[in-house]
């Protein structure tokens, strides 16, 4: 699995947005970029910083993806019939690490990541443990039996501060989901506006 090196809250800051509307986010208290330089006035992007941009604010969004990952989905989205940003956001929402994260059973994107890396997740009844698994419609998700019970499930199940969204059926006492829909663009209950319209842009230079 590839590791991510930069600092997750640093991405909110860069990019001047709480991308995962989390309280946690340092951007509430400074809302600038990190470092020595982040409180320069920012000049208008171009249309190239304006796509770029996009594409690294969906990518951050889901645990910073590699570059070299994010395009393959795109890739594949682009392969499939129907608008090519359409068919990304559903190809993003369902990778097992962002099921898994939609149902609650962990309270951030990057601990979906961990969580599905160190066996804590079956899909179908089967241990899965790559999180950009594509999960199919009608597939079940759970937390394994001797996982239920961590403090990090319990946790996540009782956040408030964002609701499991319809295109994701989920039992919290099972801790059993199953994805029912490949959600749209509209569907997705993103903090912040996400434009992959732009993203697409950006890869069709």
């Amino acid at each position: 699995m590839s590791k991510r090196h930069s600092v997750k809250y640093k991405i909110d800051r860069r990019l001047g947005e709480n991308i995962w509307g989390r309280p946690k986010s340092p951007l509430n208290a400074r809302a600038y970029g990190p470092g020595q330089h982040g409180q320069r006035r920012k000049g208008k992007l171009s249309d190239y910083g304006l796509q770029l941009r996009a594409k690294q604010k969906l990518k951050g969004y889901y645990g910073s993806i590699t570059e070299k990952a994010f395009r393959r989905l795109y890739d594949e989205a682009a392969r499939r019939k129907g608008d090519t940003g359409e068919n990304l956001i559903g190809l993003l929402e369902g990778r097992l690490d962002a099921i898994v994260y939609r149902a609650k059973f962990v309270p951030t994107v990057f601990a979906a990541r961990q969580f599905v890396s160190h066996g804590h997740v079956l899909v179908n009844g089967k241990r899965v443990n790559i999180p950009s698994y594509q999960v199919q419609i009608g597939d079940k998700v759970e937390v394994r039996e001797r996982s239920k019970q961590l403090a990090i499930v319990l946790e996540a199940n009782q956040l408030a501060e964002r609701d499991v969204p319809d295109y994701v059926e989920v039992d919290h006492g099972k801790q059993v989901a199953t994805f029912v829909r490949v959600p749209a663009l509209s569907d997705v209950p993103y903090p912040v506006q996400m434009e992959p319209n732009l993203v697409v842009e950006f890869y069709s230079r």
